[in-house]
């Protein structure tokens, strides 16, 4: 297990996410909610402002930057915390971390047209996620031959292209891409294999928090996902992932505290 694992908390600034959607739409509203998963021990605020939900609508690059650039400004004004911009879109990376934010986190792996050339001018740190197919479509029918191996590969790729594009090594993220183009079975598959990339030569980062996997397992609706996502996430910390991104920063928090503090003992 990593003793500097990070909780990222998210903040969705949009009508439609699966969780909070509409929740933090306000600047307001949103600033608000950041400095309070601050205060709860988030060392990164993930601000995104286009739902990736399975079924989600793509907005323009005109009204995701109005959603995003005022929040990341008031929280830079307001606090040095690490801000990621949770975008796919090189015209926001630029804006966003122009305004403030110093990671990209990007669901597609930096493969639309002009964002690994946009991210490598930026030079800061980037998250690269897999994902099959498109947020409209990835859940209808995702098929792979093996899961773990599949994703594994795909990331390698990604990273070896970045660094080829003059993104450093140490700049690189990875993440398996939960709930993204996989079933439940994909899902299980890749929690109980995350080892496998725990031990590539990138951090790992995770989204796994309240996911509809454990709608599947559990049989509860998102408001009573709390359990399940601490139980996925402490997983993951003993998995060794450096970032783990989450709606439940508090009790994620703790969570990470209690198994640093079980792999310290002697």
């Amino acid at each position: 297990m990593r003793d500097d694992i990070q909780v990222m908390g998210i903040l969705n600034v949009t009508p439609d996410s699966f969780f909070d959607g509409g929740k933090h739409d306000i600047l307001q509203t949103a600033l608000q909610h950041a400095q309070s998963m601050q205060s709860a021990g988030a060392t990164i605020i993930d601000v995104g402002g286009e739902s990736t939900r399975p079924g989600a609508v793509a907005v323009s690059v005109e009204e995701e930057l109005a959603r995003v650039i005022p929040v990341i400004k008031a929280i830079r004004q307001k606090s040095d915390i690490a801000i990621s911009i949770d975008t796919s879109k090189p015209e926001v990376m630029s804006e966003a971390v122009a305004a403030g934010a110093s990671i990209i986190n990007d669901v597609r792996a930096l493969l639309e047209v002009g964002a690994l050339e946009i991210a490598a001018k930026l030079s800061v740190p980037v998250c690269l996620m897999h994902m099959q197919g498109a947020p409209q479509t990835m859940q209808q029918a995702p098929a792979y031959r093996n899961i773990v191996q599949e994703v594994y590969d795909f990331l390698m790729q990604r990273a070896a292209e970045c660094q080829q594009h003059g993104i450093p090594a140490d700049y690189i993220w990875i993440d398996p891409g939960f709930g993204f183009g996989k079933t439940v079975e994909h899902n299980l598959q890749l929690v109980k294999h995350l080892s496998r990339f725990t031990e590539s030569a990138y951090p790992v980062l995770v989204g796994l928090s309240r996911k509809s996997m454990l709608r599947e397992i559990l049989n509860v609706d998102v408001d009573e996902r709390l359990a399940g996502s601490l139980a996925l996430a402490t997983m993951a910390a003993l998995s060794g992932v450096k970032v783990i991104r989450v709606h439940d920063v508090k009790e994620t928090v703790d969570a990470v505290q209690v198994c640093k503090a079980v792999s310290a003992v002697q």
